[in-house]
């Protein structure tokens, strides 16, 4: 009898004080990767749902990693069918049309992917790496510390995800140093840490003294040929301290968080997720300098400060610009 009270007396309380039953229950959230959570793009949502599980109430969290064309639409329908609230992931490329398929036949569920194109109603919604502001900043210090005027950059693949922010390294490097001349090469993948550190040599042959390493296998190539590089998406720091300066770090957290309370709120909508992964809303930021802190002169430091104030007061403006740069 008393066990019978009390589950009524629950019972009551949820009918009497409108608990909504999504904060009573699990919330469960899935994710899918088309790389290992190694490679920083997809590492940095991995580390957002596994922080929101850390700091939110109630978060239940599985992922799959390494899941290849053939394979994703079936992954991700396992998900659906199993009920999750939130399915987030990569979707460039070969998950486009799978994500966009499968999201359709489930309009109940919250979908939110990586995408270079626009969210779909009800459900499909859209995110992407906006550090292209901590880019620039990257390239103000470029192009200040830079004594040979020759700048690196070793990318992915020329996709407009990935041009916005050589782009912007080499519009903040050119902003302070007109002078400067960059040289860009794209490896045609994701994860190829040989190809970038073969790319990397080559334009450290070339004269390049700074290199920005939008892809792994870079810090390998500066520390054998004693240049400095910037990381991605991380603060890589840890990978080669006495090479990366800083990087442009992407949060996804606040994204993962919104995502959630609107699932929760019963508000979710499909739409295109960019503000939360810019600096404004914390999604994006500078790495910490570690020991370059005491090694940069004090006026790059103090200029890269000031920019930041300004990008984050919304009185400075980083252009997005998504076209494939020119190497020099």
């Amino acid at each position: 009898m008393k066990k019978f009270a009390l589950v009524s007396m629950i019972v009551f309380l949820f009918i009497s004080f409108g608990i909504p039953a999504s904060h009573a229950k699990t919330f469960k959230i899935a994710a899918i990767f088309q790389t290992a959570i190694e490679e920083p793009w997809d590492g940095v949502i991995h580390q957002a749902c596994l922080k929101a599980k850390k700091q939110m109430k109630g978060i239940h969290y599985e992922f799959t990693e390494k899941v290849g064309a053939a394979d994703f639409e079936k992954v991700l329908r396992e998900y659906a069918e199993r009920g999750f609230d939130l399915i987030v992931g990569d979707a460039f490329l070969a998950g486009e049309e799978p994500a966009r398929r499968v999201a359709k036949d489930y309009p109940k569920i919250a979908f939110a992917f990586g995408s270079e194109f626009g969210p779909v109603a009800p459900n499909f919604s859209v995110f992407d790496n906006w550090i292209h502001e901590p880019a620039y900043l990257c390239g103000v210090i470029a192009g200040k510390m830079t004594k040979t005027n020759v700048l690196g950059v070793v990318a992915a693949i020329p996709i407009g995800e990935v041009n916005r922010l050589v782009n912007a390294f080499k519009a903040g490097a050119l902003k302070v140093n007109p002078k400067v001349k960059v040289k860009i090469s794209y490896i045609g993948g994701w994860f190829d840490p040989p190809k970038a550190k073969e790319a990397a040599i080559a334009q450290i042959e070339a004269g390049a003294d700074l290199i920005y390493a939008e892809r792994f296998g870079v810090f390998e190539a500066a520390k054998e040929k004693g240049i400095l590089a910037f990381g991605n998406m991380s603060d890589q720091n840890a990978l080669a301290p006495s090479v990366v300066i800083t990087a442009p770090v992407w949060d996804m957290y606040p994204t993962i968080k919104f995502a959630i309370e609107m699932v929760k709120k019963k508000a979710w909508v499909a739409m295109d997720l960019r503000e939360w992964s810019m600096m404004a809303k914390g999604g994006a930021r500078l790495a910490p300098f570690h020991s370059f802190q005491k090694t940069l002169p004090a006026d790059v430091l103090k200029m890269v400060q000031d920019l930041e104030h300004k990008i984050i007061n919304g009185t400075y403006h980083v252009p997005v610009d998504e076209q494939k740069p020119a190497s020099d």
